[in-house]
């Protein structure tokens, strides 16, 4: 095993973190973060390079069964100090999800090179945004055996379940009228689409709770006029879970949208894997042997997981270390202590222990 990011033979795990926490990497600007994390994985004895997407990918150990730990080196925008405070280490990506990636490393480094499994450790490109780095792995990579998503869960819970996401864009010009004329607007246009996506969500909800409800959010909204032309944009965003039948949902909101044009921006399905499979008893069993009580959670957002498990179909879990309510706050930071936990939970899951 090489030197550099260990003690003894171990990765350390917050000094890694520190050193990724201060390499910024907002989504398409990942190329040092990447750099710099292949340098120590080289280092501290894993094989890693940066593939054609601009993911990292680092191998350890030999077998006929690969388990998949796939985690993201960007970030959103908004650079914070990069500081430790007693046991909290702040920085952008401390939670999302540097501190994820770190401890991933930091686990698989305690694997035993011949114990019949190999391990491929991602930091993907673009999870923040288009999912670029997954869906490139998606093509290339034969399908694992397991797949761990390194996305926060806090320490003593995994995550088994993500929300779907269909992103909208209508966009509106029609010649310019008087204000007080009785034609709708561009934007009344864009709203009456809003009106109708929510009123079909609410009669597809009924009684549903939270992980079960089509949601819908206004993301982005633009109008403008010339004197001649009037024009509108209007970005929307839904959650769907899963089971949803989106292709309908689109229908629905091109027939609610015929003076408006309608176009697709993204979709991706709602996922929910088994609770009862074999990876996620072994994090049950490692999370009660640190003293912890496992919880399961389901998401609202949506992850590379939702990307993955479609092309590769393998039992899969999410796992990290991090509150995911500091998720793209300027309060994003991290407990040591946790980190240390979340390293000791994956590497026993793993089976190291």
């Amino acid at each position: 095993m090489g030197t550099g990011v260990v003690t003894g033979t171990r990765v350390d795990v917050a000094e890694l973190l520190t050193a990724m926490l201060s390499v910024p990497s907002p989504s398409g600007h990942e190329d040092a973060m990447a750099s710099l994390l292949v340098s120590r994985l080289l280092r501290a004895g894993f094989d890693a390079d940066i593939d054609s997407a601009g993911n990292v990918v680092a191998t350890w150990g030999d077998g006929p069964e690969t388990v998949a730990l796939v985690g993201h080196i960007d970030t959103v925008p908004g650079q914070i100090d990069v500081r430790r405070e007693g046991d909290l280490l702040h920085g952008r990506g401390a939670v999302d999800a540097k501190g994820p990636l770190a401890i991933a490393i930091a686990a698989v480094s305690r694997q035993p090179r011949n114990g019949g499994r190999r391990f491929v450790v991602v930091g993907a490109v673009e999870e923040e945004t288009s999912s670029s780095g997954a869906r490139h792995l998606a093509g290339v990579m034969a399908a694992p055996s397991s797949l761990v998503i390194l996305e926060p869960s806090g320490w003593d819970a995994v995550t088994i379940g993500y929300k779907g996401s269909l992103r909208l864009r209508a966009s509106v010009e029609q010649p310019h009228a008087h204000g007080a004329g009785r034609e709708p607007s561009a934007p009344d246009r864009c709203f009456h689409l809003v009106q109708a996506l929510q009123d079909r969500a609410a009669a597809l909800n009924g009684e549903s709770g939270v992980f079960d409800r089509v949601d819908l959010r206004v993301l982005h909204f633009d109008s403008s006029s010339d004197g001649l032309k009037d024009r509108a944009t209007l970005d929307l965003g839904l959650r769907t879970p899963p089971g949803c039948d989106v292709e309908a949902l689109i229908a629905f909101a091109r027939s609610s949208a015929q003076t408006v044009s309608l176009s697709i921006l993204g979709s991706e399905a709602g996922i929910r894997t088994d609770r009862r499979s074999a990876l996620a008893q072994g994090f049950v069993r490692a999370i009660r042997a640190q003293g912890g009580t496992p919880r399961f959670k389901l998401k609202t957002g949506t992850s590379d997981l939702n990307v993955l498990i479609p092309a590769w179909g393998c039992q899969a879990v999410a796992y990290g270390p991090g509150d995911s309510t500091l998720d793209h706050t300027p309060r994003e930071h991290v407990s040591i202590a946790e980190l240390k936990r979340g390293v000791a939970v994956l590497a026993a899951a793993l089976g190291a222990e």
